[in-house]
């Protein structure tokens, strides 16, 4: 992987600030193992709250924990004051995701001025094993603040 600048020297705060703005994240247990300049490590414990019928993590469950592992990654090298959306992600389910943790690990392949492209993949760690159980391809857009158009009067040609 290429290695990133980040626009913002305080990368690693703003990152872990818009990660811990995010309810969704608490509520599902998913925590920040480890962060870089184009890159972020999430994890996750095995909860039954969390399970579909057959005892495996949800799917959404997995999606979520990816989405936002390139979300974090993405964020890392956008400037100050951008804030993020994820626009476009597909996800490709490999494995049932039973395990005793997971691990959602992001890296941005190509950031850009207002889109950046990341890949994501979810590890379930299961007796001892770990087993790659999901990938994720995703688009993420910067979004920044907007300069305030002109205000000059409209004139209508009626």
């Amino acid at each position: 992987m290429a290695a990133f600048e980040p626009k913002n020297p305080g990368y690693r705060a703003a990152a872990i600030a818009m990660f811990d703005g995010q309810p969704a994240m608490h509520t599902l247990g998913i925590v920040i193992v480890r962060l870089a300049p184009g890159e972020a490590e999430l994890a996750m414990l095995h909860s039954p709250d969390l399970t579909q019928q057959n005892g495996f993590v949800h799917a959404g469950i997995i999606t979520a924990g990816l989405d936002n592992a390139c979300g974090v990654a993405a964020f890392t090298l956008m400037p100050r004051e951008a804030d993020i959306l994820t626009v476009e992600f597909k996800t490709t389910l490999l494995a049932p995701a039973r395990g005793e943790r997971f691990v959602f690990r992001a890296e941005v392949v190509k950031p850009g001025r207002t889109l950046t492209f990341c890949e994501a993949r979810a590890f379930a760690e299961h007796e001892g094993n770990t087993t790659l159980i999901a990938t994720m391809t995703g688009t993420l857009m910067a979004m920044l603040p907007r300069i305030a158009a002109s205000h000059e009067p409209r004139t209508s040609h009626a």
